[in-house]
């Protein structure tokens, strides 16, 4: 299915051990890590996934996502194509991400670090999410304004001596909750006089700094996503170091667009391959029940539902790997239009793709027998996650009709 794209010998190699690794460890212990969660702390990361990542690192299965390798940190070297292919495998699984040190919003945030940061910043940070110690959160959306439209951030990140002192209330700071999370890259505010897109900037914020107070998780559709979570923050009169910063001041637009690139190509790859599960639950149940005197499978709505699913799925891989081929040749500027097509066309995809599942799954889809509850969950939150559909749908509408006004 790949065959198209340039993918390296090594590339394809790696995919086959992740699919060996992943049918040997990561499936079997899906349940597992679903009742660890249930058992104890809900914040705390289960043991089951503590083992997971010491045998993928062992495995070499680690930090696949960062491609160069600067300052004495070591990239994987995988191109965004080749890349892409192993998040479809991934996506697969529920918990198909974390145990390679490649889940949101760590990968975007050390990409973040890894371009943008300095060498302290770097290695007070980079390092030990790198090594998978600590796990980190992205403090953006704030619920008084609407964050589709970065320009109406409020958060007010303000110059004090040899510090800032950050105030505001931001949520869907996704892994906040997480114990094990001990840095957020926060953005606001440095000068509301400045240029529209110099306004902004971004700096980090260790999570034990006094002011951050953790409110409260929020819930998608009911599901809190523990030990991950999704945190409504209070930044009151935080002081940090200027030196926490990120590139300098009036830089949080360039670096915004910097990460949501690759971060777009992540998401939508993730997305078919919990299409591609959703699709194989839908075959196999129609396979194994009967009603009306015919399986499932055999009525004719629900062939349609499959044969429309496995064309959707198609047609939504080879756009993103489309997309992510012109991020490798001509780079993120240039592929804008693709990238935001893409985020369209995949979250829109996955939904329905698993609302059919469900609909052949009747009771057992929306219930927690199935992973087809919390899919679909995550699956209608993709399509407001780095930006709503409508957002992207204006601007591949702008970059079309360009051509046309003259």
């Amino acid at each position: 299915m790949y065959d198209h794209f340039p993918i390296s010998d090594r590339a394809k190699a790696l995919r086959e051990q992740l699919i060996e690794f992943m049918e040997a460890h990561v499936f079997p212990n899906e349940k597992t890590y679903a009742a660890q969660v249930g058992e104890g702390d809900r914040w705390e990361t289960p043991p089951i996934m503590q083992e997971l990542k010491a045998r993928a690192r062992e495995a070499g299965l680690w930090n696949m996502f960062l491609p160069h390798s600067k300052d004495g940190y070591e990239g994987m070297g995988l191109s965004n194509v080749e890349y892409a292919t192993l998040c479809e495998l991934m996506g697969r699984s529920s918990i198909g991400s974390e145990p390679f040190n490649c889940s949101a919003p760590d990968t975007g945030n050390m990409e973040t670090l890894f371009l943008y940061g300095d060498l302290d910043q770097k290695a007070q940070w980079l390092r030990p999410l790198m090594e998978g110690k600590i796990r980190s959160c992205f403090s953006m959306t704030e619920p008084a304004v609407a964050s589709s439209d970065a320009t109406n951030i409020q958060t007010e990140i303000r110059r004090d001596g040899d510090d800032y002192i950050v105030n505001g209330v931001k949520w869907w700071s996704s892994g906040a909750m997480d114990k094990a999370c001990k840095i957020a890259i926060v953005m606001g505010k440095t000068d509301p006089d400045a240029e529209k897109h110099r306004q902004q900037s971004m700096i980090l914020v260790p999570l034990d700094t006094p002011g951050v107070k953790i409110v409260r998780p929020l819930h998608v559709i009911g599901y809190d996503h523990a030990p991950h979570g999704h945190a409504e923050i209070h930044y009151d009169n935080v002081r940090v170091p200027a030196a926490n910063i990120l590139l300098g001041e009036g830089r949080g637009f360039e670096i915004a667009q910097g990460r949501l690139g690759p971060g777009r190509i992540h998401h939508c790859m993730r997305s078919i391959g919990q299409a591609e599960r959703a699709l194989q639950a839908m075959c196999e149940r129609g396979m194994e029940r009967t009603a009306f005197g015919q399986r499932i499978a055999e009525m004719g709505v629900t062939k349609h539902w499959i044969a429309e699913s496995r064309c959707e799925i198609e047609q939504a891989r080879l756009l993103t790997m489309h997309a992510a081929y012109m991020m490798d040749t001509v780079g993120n500027k240039a592929a804008r239009k693709e990238i935001a097509m893409i985020k369209v066309v995949g979250a829109n995809m996955v939904q329905r793709v698993v609302d059919r599942a469900i609909q052949v799954h009747g009771a057992t889809g929306v219930c927690q027998d199935s992973f087809l509850g919390a899919a679909f969950a995550h699956a209608r939150t993709m399509r407001l996650v780095d930006g709503p559909d409508e957002v992207h749908r204006d601007s591949i509408a702008k970059m079309e009709l360009r051509q046309y006004r003259n």
